[in-house]
Parts: structure tokens; sequence; C-alpha cells
């Protein structure tokens, strides 16, 4: 891939390219991210391509400091953000810089546009999140699993039996209730997803259907950019496959 970024030229980076590829799942809890990267890499790896994986709160340097502010409700937004920044930062510098400099790829279980959208529905402007983010590399791909809330919610209880505090947005008492907040709260991550779509070139993937289906679709978008000659076209815009549902209410999670 080629050095570019959303905006900060890194410095200490060799001139030139990067010779492998960054490839990026992102989706909202539920949609089945962490699923699809596991199948992705599982396959990439049997066509013979050294893959590494990355994801959020995965650096050495804050992720441990995140985990305890998060069961403290200690920090603000803003503090909160800036340690996410970091946490993404150590990881470019220490993991996904090297592992494309020695030709691997490297998939990202979420990326930017999660840490954009969660610090935008807490009260930053769109243009502090550009900035803030503006030395992140430009994906070969990025890939959104694109699922319904009500269907989000159903795995969520099926998989922890509760749904998450952080991921239900009741930081920002949007409501009282759990289930509530949580729609309310996926329905503002859904407006920014949306926007991002237009200017950082989504390729939208229905996430409704069983993981083998999605897979499927995933890899017939993955599997150009191995092939001989394969240049990147920039940052289209496609349509969203999954129409956006209106939230549903507390009714709707049983």
């Amino acid at each position: 891939m080629t050095l570019n970024t959303y905006g900060t030229t890194l410095p200490g980076l060799p001139p030139g390219r990067l010779n492998g590829k960054l490839i990026v799942v992102e989706g909202a809890d539920g949609s089945g991210r962490s699923t699809e990267v596991a199948l992705l890499k599982e396959w990439l790896e049997v066509q013979g391509h050294a893959v590494v994986d990355t994801g959020l709160r995965r650096s050495t340097l804050v992720s441990e400091e995140i985990d305890r502010a998060k069961q403290g409700h200690t920090l603000g937004a803003t503090t909160m953000a800036l340690l996410y920044a970091a946490d993404f930062g150590d990881q470019l510098e220490n993991k996904i810089v090297p592992a494309l400099s020695a030709g691997s790829t490297v998939l990202a279980d979420r990326y930017i546009y999660t840490l954009m959208a969660r610090a935008i529905v807490r009260g930053a402007s769109r243009e502090w999140a550009r900035r803030l983010y503006a030395f992140a590399f430009i994906p070969d791909l990025v890939v959104f699993l694109d699922a319904r809330p009500e269907i989000l919610l159903h795995r969520a209880i099926g998989k922890y039996g509760s749904l998450d505090y952080w991921e239900s947005g009741m930081d920002l008492s949007l409501s009282r209730d759990l289930f509530e907040s949580f729609f309310l709260y996926q329905e503002k991550l859904a407006a920014e997803f949306e926007w991002m779509s237009r200017d950082y070139g989504f390729h939208f993937v229905d996430a409704n259907r069983r993981p083998d289906q999605v897979d499927a679709e995933v890899r017939a978008l993955v599997e150009p950019l191995y092939q001989p000659g394969h240049r990147r076209a920039g940052l289209p815009r496609l349509p969203r496959r999954v129409p956006p549902s209106t939230p549903a209410g507390p009714a709707a999670s049983g």
C-alpha cells in the first residue's frame, strides 16, 4: 500500500511504499466482526499470505488504563477519546507499520471509524475527530458489517446474557431504560457511520445473514486486492445494502 494518511505525515517512515495490505472490518458489537476477521484470516493464510490481526484496546501502552477508566467511570469523554487515540497510535507504530513493512496483511477488527463515531456522539465535533486521527493510514479496503439494531440486541443477549453499559450508551443519559438507551445509542452511531461512509469509502455488507454468507461476500471484496496489477481506486462510496431501520423501543427487545 502507498504511504497515504488522512492528512498528517508520520515522521520516521521510509519513503515509497509499504509492501503489505491493510484491511478493516468495521461494525457494531454483535455484527459478526470478530467471527469474520477469524474466517478471513484463516482463508488468507491458506492462500499463502502472512496475516497480523489487530483491534481496539490491544496496545501495551494504555489498554489497561482504558479498562480501569471504564470500570471506574472516572474520566471525561475528551480524555477517554485521547486515550483511545493513544492506544491506536501505539499499535500503529509498533504493530501495524512493522507488519506492513514486512509485507504482511493487517486485519483490523475495527479501526479509527468506531473511535471517531464514539467520540462524536459524546460531544466531539466531526472536524476534531478528523484531525485527531489524521495520522491514520488509508486502508486498502474498509468493510462495514451492517446489522439491524434488533439483531445486535439479540446477539448481545445470546452471547453475554446482558447488554454492556458502554455499548448501550448509558453514560450519555439517553434513557434510564437499558434497552431503550441501546437503541437510541445505536441510532446515533449509525448516523455517524453513514456520514463517514461518504467520506471514507465503506463497503457495506448485509450482516443479518449467516456467517458463511457474510464471509463469501467479504472474500469477493478482498480477493481482487491480491490480483496482479491491482491498484487502489480511491475512496468511492458504495450504497448501504441494509436500509436503516427505525430504532425500536423497549418492546422490541423481547
